[in-house]
């Protein structure tokens, strides 16, 4: 979807058409740009960037705080639409859905004429824009979705892939972010023709197990099936604080407060976690996380709460003044029925 809590926002609100429109809260606060209108957008601002720098750069924009439930009531409209189509839909988010079409006998077994189709319903039916990109695999599909926005289609053919990546700055490829585009400018990779030019063992030796991956792409591949029941492997809750905290009492409080949501997600899907994760965001944006694994899975809070000290002792939090607190439980399984007491030994 094209902008899409803005655009639905301005569906909403007509008055708010062809202007800067900002979903993310006040510039006074703390928060960040969840969406933005391409009005906005004009003036450089973009998703995940702080209110207050929006403010600076369109005095004249309008902040709205998000409206999730109507978001959610919009996607689940727009599913209604490509179940027309496939049943084969992997939700990324609110917004983002991958579609397999393989099997699908409609529009003379067109992906490109289906998609077509699917823009216009969604514009008939939600008055919202959409843009697609149609491949042979998620990838390609995926950057082919970027390429012509406001309410686009781009196709990439078999034949097409690796040619289309070469040319593609690597700061563009979906999965590798600032911090590793950086890196891998570092290193004279700048485009996708650069990053086809590495060894895989070099790649890994240098970027992980993401290596792999990124010798498959640079050359148009990507293996990956489009999986329609997706399993939730975290769940997490995060805070940002309007003003940074130093004092510890104030620490272990958030901690206390995020540790007890964070549970009571986890109880209600029915689960336990066996991997404890906080995450500390400095008032100079510094991130770090400390993570330790339990040998048996909770899910209450008084276990976690007793192991966050250990986590939080290893951050300069207290010392340092603190933006964020965030905790995520991880390495998730079903909850059984039995009442086993929770123990509390764990490795780092």
């Amino acid at each position: 979807m094209d902008a899409f809590f803005a655009s639905v926002e301005q569906r909403e609100q007509p008055s708010l058409i062809n202007r800067p429109v900002i979903v993310g809260g006040s510039p006074d606060s703390r928060g960040v740009v969840a969406a933005c209108s391409y009005e906005a957008r004009k003036f450089g601002i973009h998703s995940a960037m702080p209110t207050a720098t929006a403010k600076k750069l369109c005095p004249d924009a309008i902040f709205l705080q998000p409206n999730f439930e109507l978001y959610k009531s919009v996607s689940e409209q727009m599913h209604q639409i490509f179940e027309q189509y496939t049943d084969n839909i992997e939700p990324i988010s609110l917004d983002e859905a991958y579609l397999d079409v393989t099997d699908t006998p409609l529009k003379h077994n067109s992906a490109t004429l289906m998609a077509q189709e699917i823009q216009k319903q969604i514009h008939d039916a939600l008055s919202l824009s959409a843009s697609a990109g149609i491949s042979y695999n998620k990838f390609l599909a995926k950057m082919a979705s970027d390429q012509d926005k406001p309410h686009g289609i781009t196709t990439i053919e078999p034949g097409q892939g690796q040619d289309f990546v070469a040319k593609l700055p690597i700061g563009k490829f979906h999965g590798i972010g600032k911090a590793t585009e950086q890196k891998m400018r570092a290193l004279g990779i700048t485009t996708g023709k650069d990053l086809r030019a590495w060894p895989e063992d070099k790649l890994v030796e240098h970027f992980g197990k993401a290596g792999h991956h990124f010798y498959q792409v640079a050359r148009g591949e990507d293996n990956r099936e489009v999986e329609s029941s997706r399993t939730r492997k975290s769940v997490g809750h995060e805070v940002t604080f309007a003003n940074d905290i130093l004092d510890p009492f104030t620490i272990r409080t958030a901690i206390l407060e995020l540790s007890d949501s964070v549970c009571k997600r986890l109880n209600k899907l029915n689960m336990k976690a066996k991997r404890l994760t906080l995450k500390v965001k400095y008032a100079d944006f510094q991130q770090v996380t400390r993570s330790c694994t339990l040998r048996n899975s909770v899910s209450s809070p008084q276990p976690i709460l007793e192991l966050l000290p250990y986590l939080l002792a290893k951050t300069d939090a207290g010392e340092t003044p603190v933006r964020l607190l965030g905790v995520t439980l991880s390495n998730l399984s079903e909850a059984s029925q039995n009442n086993t007491p929770e123990q509390l030994s764990f490795e780092f």
